[in-house]
This record gives structure tokens, C-alpha cells and sequence, in this order.
């Protein structure tokens, strides 16, 4: 599997500053997540390339004739990624030992988390550093004793840090409007007493005193984060406009330095909050989920609680209209929930007696009541919150290059400024002041605002149109990756089909039919697997009590054996009876037969004979065909790995509309196929349920993993997960991913060629320090806006 950077950030209230960096939304916010969130905290991990899930699993929604019955399935699954960042814990509410947690307010970007790793990098005591970017803490885990030292370091870097002693009590930030204001409005008061009363001496130093006031109201930060950065020989932004506002007063163009810095200032708030829509996109699905619950008392009695307070295993009442405050299972009542804030689904589902709710649904019908199977902080809605998350801290391919490109445009740009400022007057006479006006201008348009956060507002805003239709991308990584998907592998049970196969027949075929049924229901109901579930609930009713099963085992990919009163007896697979030597001519044409109806045979033998037939069938989705045909449109090719027989699945393909079927498989012949198939077509994914099929899902470029919700392995296991069963949702991640490329690029190429344009302006000497501000202001709002079109569902 590609890059998944295992990061998790603890969101604290949220900090709607304006970016010190030009790029206000390098982090989605989700600051404003809960205390109930806090429990999930998470150490951090750092990952080179391989990241391995190891679980054991009692389910197995996979392929019908793999039937691999209550079997231990080791998920392997890799992810590589070179440009992923050590990840990012969950602050708790209450912070454990050794973990400091501080609020730096002028902390936001990917460029400051860099200089801060670079500022705390002498600390060999630092065990881990935990970046939340839109909510401007760092969770630091070192030994208490360093905490003052590391505080002070992070100080003299320009990184002024204010401890908390929890996540719940970092402070908010206003956009100061009205400082900025004050500061524009003294700005323009230089500027009009330097048009009209320039040679008058008393009023030239009130202009300069206006514009001092100006600079300090609007720039105090940038001039506190620019000193440190200058001290370290480090060429940031904050750095690019000290110099260039310090040097225009110098020259004595301190009306246009105070306007400057005024209007960048502003420029900063502007972006700051058309960026917060993006932010908002995400963070409302804090919202989704109420904060109280009526819980029912040891009484009888009904009283409302804080969902951070109800116990797993609580009654909790739904009244109509109501949103579900917590992952339960129906106990009494019925009604119809419209889980379209959890799993994207618009149309209303069903819910009656033993039925899974998901915290976040709204109930639109009957009052139910809802035994707790999750508490707030293990929700399926928090699980989704944490994905998000996650998915904020992974960069994509381009974000990458635009970062390492910024990384050496911006020192160019400043030696290109020094030439221009000494190169003039001595190679071509250009009076001094001349130059180095020259040379200011090139600082404000080398600052690389708009190609900064070109890249990251634009990936948020995907991953948030994502998210709002029930698909969770675990990384722009993943966003940028899925346009080049050139074939997708399929599961059938539960991808294709409904996984939920029923019983058509029995066929006894020796022995006592009654003795015979009850022996299958006993071995199946010893199984989670879906084929085996369905034996038994079309047997339950001739055999209802299970008889005793002793050495029971799983056989991986054909089926399960146990004794029976001192009997042997196997279920499984047409596999299975062929290694023990059992299928006849006669059984083999009767199988083949109702195989190519597409349904799936599991039989029953003893040690001599087989004893029965059982043919279980699964339905095809409403939505696979529909699903399909988008896929081939966009010229991915299809093919179904099944573990059952070859067949039933060609039956099934070709209902479904699928290239290929290759049925028969073992995991290991999954895994091959994998392989085979990155070598024909290239970015090959892989879709299932994100739980079994390991070693297919570890090889694949990308895996998708199909109805997500309420499955903490599927959650794990995959790089894409579609919260509900549609299919259609694979075509969709698809097609948005590459609205979001073609966005990405169109913002680089607007960024870029403003700049380029405004670079020959400044050396043609055409270009003034306001136009270079509008134009590098300009840039940044404009990739903005254009990135947060992605906001709008397509």
C-alpha cells in the first residue's frame, strides 16, 4: 500500500489568527473537536517504509469459497511514504507524564514546523514533537526538567510558547480587524501628509511618526518573527518583509513601507478567513454528534447526561427528530435514520430490533432506544474525526515539490535583490536609492505566499468535499494518487455483492437427512463467515440447538473440520472435497451446474463420503453496475478476485459488468494477481472490506476499503474508506482526484506567472512596492478561491 502517515493530532479550540506565513490553512482546523475526543491518545510513531497492521479477525466478509471459518487473518499491510513527518498524538485532556503541551500562536504552516524542528533539534531528551498546525499547539514528550529550557529555545527562535495544562484550555485568536484598521487608516494619513506637506519639516516627522505607529500596529508580529529568523539566517517570509519595510523607511519611503505593511497585514486576514471555509467543511462535522444524551438510571428513570459521562452498555432514549448521540444497537423500537452525515447516504435506512445506529444519525420517525456499543470517544463519528485528521498532516506529491521549490526560490529571489541593489550602481550607474528601491520591491514579490499555500488549501478543500460524501481519503497523498488508477481488482462478497448470501438449497446426497442438516448447522454456527452464517439461518429452524463440536479448526481458503460424537466431519469448499479425494463425476457435473447460476456450494463429508450439498447465493448491489460502467468510462479495467469458484464468478461478472473474473483463489494467489496486474496496466487498486485479503490489499497501490462504518479494521486497514456499500463512490474518488491535480497545477502556473510578471516589472524599474504587495497578495487570494471550488459537490 502507498504512503499512510500514521499522524494523529489532538485538535485544541480553534486559532483563527491570521497566518504569519502566508499560508493560513497549511493545517484543516479541527481545534474545536470535544474533550470527549481526548481519550484517544495516541504515541507517536516514526515510519520509513513499511507500516505493518497485525490483527486477529473472527469475521471474514470475504470470498464465499475461500471459506476461511473463525480464522486468525494476520493483516499485513505496508505504506511507504518519504516525505511523511513523525506523527502527530492526540493531546489528552489530561496530559500524561513527560508530555508538555504548548500554544504558539505563531505557529500555522508547514514551513514553521520546519524551523521549529530545526530549533529543538539539540535536544537529544526530546522523545517525540506533535504538530496540530490549525490549532497552533506542540505536544513536546521529554522529561520534565528540559520543558523550561525547551520553552526558552523556542522563544529566542521567534516562537513565543505558552504552556497549557490541557488540550481543552488553548486560548482563541481574533483576526484583529480593528487593529489592522487603525493601522491602514494611520497609513493612509502618511501617506496623504507626504502628497501634500512633503517639504515642510514639522509635518514631514508627524508623517514619519504616523507611519511608525502604522508599522508597529500592523507588523509587531511579523517584525518579531522576522528579527529571530534574520538571527538564524533564515529566509522566510517574515524575514523578506522586515527587510523590505525596514529598508523603504530607511530610503525614506516611510509612507509606502507603513502602506505595505498595512496592506499585507490585511491581506493576511483576507486569506485567513476565506481559508476557514475550508476548515469549516471538515470541522463541521464536529457538530454532527449533540452533547447530551437521556440516558436511563438504575430506576427506570431517564436523566440527561454529558455523552463524555454514559457507560458502554447504557440505555439510551432517540426521540423522533433527534440526532443520536452514540454508536448503539437498537433494543426497542423502530424507526427510519438518515445517516447521510456519517456515511454520505442521502436516502433514509431502516432500523428495527438488533440493528447498528451510528452516533450522528438523525432519527426522523419512531423513538428508539439504543443499547451503547461504543462510547463517545471510540464513536464511529470519532473515528472519522481522527481520519480527517490524519489525513490533514499527509502531504501530497505536488504540495511536496511547491515546498521544496519554495525552499530555494526564496533565497534566489533575496540574492537576485542584493545584485540588483549593488550590481546597478556599479555596473550601469543607477543611483543607489534607485537600486535598492529596486531591490525592496524584488523582497515583497519573492515572498512566496500564493505558491505556498497554493497546494494545501486545495487539498483540504478535496479532502473535505470527500469527507462530506461519506468518503474518507486518508492523506492528500492518497487524493493526488487516485487519478492514476489504471486498474481496480474487486472482492466479491460485500464489495459486489450484498454479503448477505441467502440458503436456496439442501441437497442430502448419504445418510440421514435430519442427522446430516443438524451436523452442517453445528459446524457453521461455530463460523463468522458469511456463507457459514447463512447455512445456519437457513438450517436453524429444522436443527435449532447446536450439538457439541470438539477439536473445531479452520482450513484458510476451503473450509472448517470438527468431531461429532467421536466423528470427523468437514464444510467447505468445492476445493476442499477435491484434495480429500471425494468429488465424483456425477457430483462434479451437478456442481458445475449450479455454479454457473452463480451460486456458491459448500458441502458436508465425513471421512468416506460426501454427506450434503448446500448452495448459498448473493445478490448483486443495485449500484455495481452503475459503478462499473463509470470505472470503464474512465478507462480503469476491472477484474474479481474470488476465492470462490470460477464459475460463479463469471456468473457474477458478467451481471456485473466486470473484464475479468479469476476465481479459485487462494490469498497468495491474490497477491500474485496484484502483482500481476501492476505490471500490465501500472497504479492497480484493491477493494474489499478492508479485512480480509490481506496480502492483496498490502500489495496494491491503493486500497478502498467498502462500508467502513462501524468497522475499526476496515478504518485501519485501508487508504480510502466509502462509509457506506456504494460502489459508485470509487469512480467518485477518481474523478475528484483529478479536478484536484488540474486545480493543484492551475494554482502553481497562477502563482509562478504572477510573480514572473511582476519580476520583469520590478527590474524594468515599472513596479512600486504597493503594486508587488497587491500582486503578491493578490496571487494568494486568488489560488485561494480557486482551490476552495473543490468545496462544491460535482
Amino acid at each position: 500500500m502507498r504512503p499512510m502517515e500514521n499522524k494523529h493530532t489532538h485538535p485544541s479550540p480553534a486559532a483563527t489568527e491570521p497566518s504569519d506565513c502566508g499560508s493560513a490553512a497549511c493545517a484543516v482546523d479541527l481545534s474545536q473537536l470535544r474533550p470527549k475526543l481526548a481519550a484517544h491518545e495516541q504515541p507517536t510513531h516514526k515510519h520509513t517504509h513499511k507500516h505493518t497492521h497485525s490483527h486477529t479477525h473472527s469475521q471474514n466478509k470475504g470470498e464465499c469459497c475461500q471459506h476461511d471459518h473463525d480464522h486468525a487473518d494476520g493483516h499485513g499491510h505496508k505504506h511507504a511514504d518519504a516525505a511523511a513527518t513523525p506523527a502527530t498524538p492526540l493531546a489528552p485532556s489530561s496530559l500524561p507524564p513527560g508530555t508538555a503541551l504548548y500554544h504558539i500562536p505563531a505557529m500555522d504552516c508547514a514551513a514553521e514546523e520546519a524551523e521549529i524542528r530545526h530549533a529543538l533539534a539539540a535536544f537529544a531528551s526530546i522523545q517525540s514533537l506533535g504538530f496540530a498546525l490549525g490549532a497552533r499547539t506542540l505536544t513536546v514528550q521529554a522529561p520534565e526538567g528540559e520543558q523550561t529550557a525547551i520553552a526558552q529555545t523556542l522563544a529566542q527562535a521567534g516562537f513565543k510558547a505558552t504552556r497549557l495544562q490541557t488540550a481543552a484550555t488553548a486560548p482563541t485568536h481574533s483576526a484583529g480587524y480593528g487593529r489592522m484598521g487603525a493601522a491602514l487608516a494611520l497609513a493612509l494619513a502618511a501617506e496623504g501628509l507626504h502628497f501634500a506637506l512633503a517639504e515642510q519639516g514639522a509635518w514631514h516627522y508627524v508623517g514619519m511618526a504616523l507611519a511608525l505607529a502604522a508599522i508597529a500596529l500592523a507588523g509587531f508580529s511579523t517584525y518579531q518573527k522576522g528579527w529571530a529568523a534574520l538571527r538564524q539566517f533564515r529566509l522566510n517570509i517574515n524575514a523578506l518583509m522586515t527587510v523590505a519595510v525596514t529598508g523603504a523607511f530607511a530610503i525614506g519611503q516611510w509612507p509606502e513601507a507603513a502602506m505595505v505593511m498595512a496592506l499585507y497585514a490585511i491581506a493576511e486576514a483576507i486569506e485567513a478567513r476565506a481559508v476557514d471555509r475550508a476548515r469549516g467543511a471538515i470541522s463541521g462535522l464536529l457538530d454532527l454528534s449533540p452533547l447530551q444524551a437521556e440516558v436511563q438510571t438504575a430506576g427506570g428513570l431517564w436523566q440527561s447526561l454529558a455523552v463524555e459521562q454514559v457507560a458502554l452498555g447504557s440505555m439510551v432514549r432517540i426521540k423522533p427528530g433527534a440526532r443520536v448521540p452514540l454508536d448503539g444497537v437498537v433494543r426497542q423500537g423502530s424507526s427510519a435514520l438518515d445517516q447521510s452525515p456519517v456515511t454520505g447516504e442521502s436516502i433514509p435506512v431502516d432500523k428495527t430490533l438488533g440493528d447498528a445506529v451510528f452516533a450522528g444519525s438523525i432519527n426522523q420517525t419512531g423513538e428508539l432506544l439504543l443499547q451503547v456499543s461504543a462510547i463517545a470517544a471510540d464513536s464511529t463519528l470519532a473515528r472519522i474525526i481522527h481520519a480527517v485528521e490524519q489525513a490533514q498532516g499527509s502531504r501530497a506529491p505536488t504540495q511536496r515539490f511547491v515546498d521544496r521549490f519554495a525552499a530555494i526560490y526564496t533565497p534566489a529571489v533575496f540574492a537576485l535583490a542584493l545584485a540588483v541593489a549593488l550590481g546597478l550602481p556599479l555596473i550601469l550607474g543607477t543611483p543607489w536609492l534607485a537600486a535598492a528601491y529596486k531591490a525592496l520591491v524584488l523582497l515583497v514579490i519573492a515572498c512566496p505566499c500564493a505558491l505556498v499555500i497554493a497546494t494545501p488549501v486545495t487539498v483540504v478543500s478535496g479532502l473535505a468535499n470527500a469527507a462530506r460524501q461519506g468518503i474518507l481519503i486518508k492523506g492528500g497523498a492518497y487524493l493526488e494518487q487516485a487519478r492514476n488508477i489504471r486498474a481496480l481488482a474487486l472482492d466479491k462478497t460485500g464489495t459486489i455483492t450484498e454479503g448477505k448470501p441467502q440458503l436456496q438449497q439442501a441437497q442430502i446426497l448419504a445418510g440421514d437427512a435430519a442427522q446430516a442438516k443438524h451436523i452442517a448447522l453445528s459446524l457453521a454456527a461455530r463460523s463468522d463467515h458469511p456463507v457459514s452464517q447463512a447455512i445456519a439461518r437457513g438450517l436453524q429452524t429444522d436443527s435449532p440447538t447446536p450439538l457439541a463440536v470438539e477439536d473445531f479448526a479452520a482450513l484458510t481458503g476451503r473450509g472448517t473440520q470438527g468431531r461429532i460424537a467421536g466423528q470427523d466431519y468437514w464444510l467447505g469448499n468445492h476445493r476442499l472435497v477435491h484434495e480429500r479425494g471425494l468429488c465424483s463425476p456425477a457430483l462434479e457435473a451437478q456442481l458445475l451446474a449450479l455454479e454457473e447460476q452463480g451460486q456458491t456450494i459448500t458441502l458436508l463429508a465425513d471421512s468416506t463420503q460426501v454427506l450434503a450439498l448446500f448452495a448459498v447465493a448473493d445478490r448483486i448491489k443495485a449500484t455495481s453496475q452503475a459503478a462499473l460502467a463509470q470505472l470503464h468510462a474512465m478507462g480503469v479495467h476491472t477484474v474479481m478476485l474470488t476465492g470462490d469458484n470460477q464459475a460463479t464468478a463469471q456468473a457474477v461478472a458478467a451481471q456485473a459488468g466486470i473484464d475479468d473474473a479469476r476465481g479459485n483463489l487462494l490469498p497468495e494467489d491474490k497477491l500474485a494477481a496484484i502483482q500481476t496486474l501492476q505490471k500490465q496496466y501500472g497504479h492497480t487498486a484493491m477493494t474489499g472490506d478492508g479485512i480480509n485479503d490481506a496480502p492483496a490489499l498490502a500489495q496494491a497501490d491503493m486500497g478502498f476499503a467498502m462500508g467502513a462504518a462501524g468497522s475499526d479494521i476496515a478504518m485501519e486497514a485501508a487508504d480510502v474508506l466509502i462509509m457506506n456499500d456504494d460502489l459508485r463512490r470509487i469512480p467518485q474518488t477518481i474523478a475528484l482526484s483529478r479536478r484536484t491535480y488540474a486545480l493543484l497545477w492551475q494554482n502553481i502556473a497562477l502563482a509562478l506567472g504572477i510573480k514572473a510578471v511582476f519580476l520583469a516589472l520590478a527590474l524594468m524599474g515599472m513596479a512600486t512596492m504597493w503594486m508587488a504587495v497587491f500582486a503578491d497578495m493578490g496571487a494568494s487570494l486568488l489560488v485561494v478561491f480557486n482551490g476552495l471550488r473543490l468545496l462544491r459537490k460535482q
